[in-house]
């Protein structure tokens, strides 16, 4: 079978919050500073592509480059295997609403994996980003490679931080992670790495061009902004930002996938787990009916 229909992605879904939710501890962290690196790389990869496209030349066709490179951060994170944060939104609260984990789980996971994506992140930033080169600062040489990294960096982050209202950002950050887990959710469909590839750059081009905010991207977009000592940025802007964002981010992937694929797909199925740990799911009502159709009139 070349994919799985949505109600077999739903119960792939389930099985994979139960996998997350039961790693250890140490492993939650580690994969969550990995998958916070990937988002690092793929967003600067971004900078890098879409830097020095005048608006005025260029329209807003930079963005749609961007999200296209950006797909790179969900590709090596589902493809390589780590712990990313956001699509975690989605995958923990559907096993939680199907009743295979328990809250306490949840927490945990979301916690170490917002502390690990945020260290990958910021090493990402600070290290590969600023400290590189890669990105420039203030002083750089103008028309320099540097010179025109900053600009762009100091754009999304002015943007990001000082122009979007608190209400914006919120609203920005529930679609964005609708569409993050959306992205997620057809990679489960896919039985190969090209349809899990396919599956994941749409989604994830189209949040980008549309200027959504992702808080794992913005761990990697605003310290490397105050790293390279963008002006009018503060400490507080960051914050202010990440959690808004995360906020929203909870919203979309948990009430907009998780929340409207289980009503769709899990809702009124019994669960049952496998020796070897998978879940099963089966609607009785469905197996009742077609018994008594094999078994003809009485």
């Amino acid at each position: 079978m070349g994919y799985k229909t949505p109600d077999q992605i739903a119960v792939a879904a389930v099985n994979g919050g139960i996998a997350k939710a039961n790693l250890s501890p140490d492993r939650m962290l580690v994969g969550g500073v990995l998958a916070g690196a990937y988002i690092g790389f793929a967003g600067l990869v971004g900078i890098i592509g879409t830097s020095g496209l005048p608006t005025a030349t260029w329209g807003t066709l930079p963005t749609l480059i961007f999200g296209l490179a950006f797909s790179l951060g969900l590709i090596l994170v589902i493809v390589a295997g780590s712990e990313l944060l956001t699509g975690n939104m989605a995958l923990l609260p559907l096993a939680f609403f199907s009743r295979r984990i328990t809250v306490g789980r949840v927490g945990m996971s979301l916690a170490l994996v917002t502390i690990g994506n945020l260290l990958g992140a910021l090493l990402v930033a600070y290290v590969f980003a600023v400290k590189t080169g890669v990105i420039g600062t203030p002083s750089s040489a103008p028309g320099s490679t540097g010179a025109l990294t900053f600009q762009r960096l100091s754009g999304i982050a002015d943007g990001k931080a000082l122009v979007e209202t608190h209400l914006q950002v919120i609203l920005r950050a529930v679609a964005c992670n609708w569409l993050v887990c959306l992205g997620v959710w057809m990679a489960l469909a896919a039985e190969d790495i090209a349809g899990k590839v396919l599956a994941i750059v749409f989604p994830i081009t189209a949040f980008v061009a549309m200027g959504f905010d992702h808080v794992v991207a913005n761990m990697f977009f605003l310290p490397a902004a105050m790293f390279a000592h963008v002006p009018g940025l503060t400490w507080g802007d960051v914050w202010d930002n990440l959690w808004e964002a995360y906020v929203g981010n909870f919203i979309g992937g948990g009430l907009f996938v998780a929340g409207a694929y289980w009503f769709l797909y899990l809702r009124g199925r019994n669960t049952s787990t496998r020796p070897d740990g998978v879940v099963d799911t089966a609607a009785p009502d469905d197996r009742s009916h077609a018994g008594q159709h094999a078994a003809g009139p009485r």
